[in-house]
């Protein structure tokens, strides 16, 4: 006779093997060639890896699979194409990325095997290079229609808060990105609004820093300049003694006034920590998930009836959660210099802090669906065990050999997301440089952590304008 639960545990237990084998790789581990080429600043060998990486093919992934290669078109200065891919994935946003099959995946497998969403900070850095494409490509009415769309996601990221909830809602460098381009067009009142909302976004905070990064002198004296321009005088002298500055009026430069932005470093990549939860009952017969240090007590959210779960039953459960790991950028300090005048850069974006600070903020809710999600399958499995025991003492192997399919499939398949846009830069800092009429030369001077320096130099034509340019040191 054959052994039916000999057969399934050995089927159940090559098939988790392989499960295993190919999930313990990270999303880093499996891009390596294409972020080493990004590192290099090898931007078109990056893309060639980019199209022939075989997990950023699959459909789960498309999302990711565009914002490269609308990153990597920016970096190669294509920009038309750049835009092209960068549409593309907010037309997937759009279009909405969640599903009822999408979310059953989520349940029957693990967070990497569905559709990749992006992080909220993600979705605000598509608007900053389409906009930067657009002005490269003297395109400014639809730099400007990229300037309302970040207040529609704004508006978006607060209506999926209820305005209420103290995560990232909203982004203040994009606030001031936005005023920059209402400026370019000689929108004055709209830049005005634009910087003094980016500006109350720090205010409101209880260190007046956001995300690690403190409020730009700049964007203070934009306040006040913008609102001086409009005759808005009260508000003027109100953010003078908020800023706690006396702003002195400057003559228009004759060549108008660069943008530059430096874009330093890359973000942190995501790696898998394993963490481990016990199921118990409080004394109101309520369910909780503990860890063992028991600083984290999760409700669990069970659709049957929570009085016939046996909490010894379900016994341990294992999370794999994602955890980012920070890189370090080989460039540490910089320094613009232009027509013999020094200019300070000023931290505008710490992509590093809102990476790390906004997982922070979704673990105690996404933590508590991963535990039942578990526990969930763990009941399942106990169940197919416990029916497989018959009353005069005989097992039904099939049942049995299930229940051991499903602890082995539940152990293995479980798997952190560990996707993210790993080309983002860490940080960006900008300087407003004023130009001559003609031609002007501009220095950025990098200094390592050695203390060696090296420099790059661009020339800008001064027209008179407010002019845009984006330098990117990604190692």
């Amino acid at each position: 006779m054959i052994n039916i639960r000999r057969y399934i545990l050995q089927a159940s237990s090559v098939i988790g093997l392989m499960l295993f084998l190919l999930g313990c790789a990270s999303y880093n581990d499996r891009i390596i060639p294409y972020y080493k080429n990004i590192s290099a600043g090898n931007y078109k060998a990056a893309e060639t890896e980019l199209d022939k990486n075989s997990l950023l093919q699959k459909p789960r992934n498309q999302l990711l699979f565009l914002m490269e290669k609308g990153r990597v078109a920016h970096l190669n200065g294509e920009y038309n194409n750049s835009n092209t891919y960068f549409n593309q994935a907010d037309s997937l946003l759009e279009q909405g990325l969640t599903s009822t099959a999408d979310e059953a995946v989520g349940v029957l497998l693990n967070p990497m095997s569905q559709r990749y969403k992006g992080e909220d900070f993600e979705k605000f850095m598509i608007h900053y290079y389409k906009a930067l494409n657009y002005m490269y490509l003297n395109n400014t009415e639809d730099a400007i229609v990229e300037a309302r769309r970040i207040s529609l996601q704004a508006q978006e990221q607060g209506d999926k808060f209820n305005n209420k909830d103290k995560r990232y809602s909203n982004d203040a460098f994009s606030l001031m990105l936005q005023g920059m381009l209402y400026e370019s067009n000689n929108d004055i009142n709209n830049a005005f609004i634009s910087y003094r909302n980016a500006a109350e976004i720090y205010l409101k905070a209880p260190d007046k820093t956001y995300y690690g990064t403190p409020m730009p002198l700049g964007l203070q004296q934009d306040v006040i300049r913008t609102a001086s321009l409009n005759g808005f005088t009260t508000e003027a002298d109100q953010f003078e003694k908020t800023f706690g500055i006396t702003y002195q009026p400057q003559k228009p430069s004759e060549g108008g006034d660069l943008i530059f932005f430096w874009e330093n470093g890359l973000a942190p990549v995501k790696t898998q920590v394993d963490l481990f939860f016990s199921l118990i009952r409080n004394s109101d017969g309520d369910l909780f998930f503990t860890d063992a240090a028991g600083g984290l007590v999760l409700p669990f959210y069970y659709n049957g009836d929570r009085n016939r779960v046996n909490t010894k039953s379900v016994e341990s459960l294992r999370v794999a959660w994602p955890k980012y790991v920070a890189q370090t950028p080989y460039f540490s300090s910089a320094i613009i210099t232009a027509n013999q005048t020094q200019i300070p850069l000023q931290k505008a974006e710490d992509i590093n802090q809102l990476a790390f600070k906004t997982l922070q903020q979704r673990t105690l809710n996404e933590m508590g669906k991963i535990l039942s999600r578990l526990a969930a399958k763990k009941i399942a499995e106990y169940a197919l065990r416990a029916s497989a025991k018959s009353g005069d003492g005989k097992n039904n192997s099939l049942l049995e050999g299930l229940g051991y399919g499903v602890q082995l499939y539940s152990l293995l398949s479980e798997k952190a997301d560990t996707r993210n846009w790993q080309t983002l830069p860490a940080n960006i800092s900008y300087a407003r440089i004023p130009l001559q009429k003609g031609e002007n030369q501009i220095t950025i001077t990098l200094k390592n952590a050695r203390g060696t320096d090296e420099t790059k130099t661009i020339k800008v034509n001064g027209t008179g304008r407010l002019q845009f340019y984006n330098y990117s040191t990604l190692r």
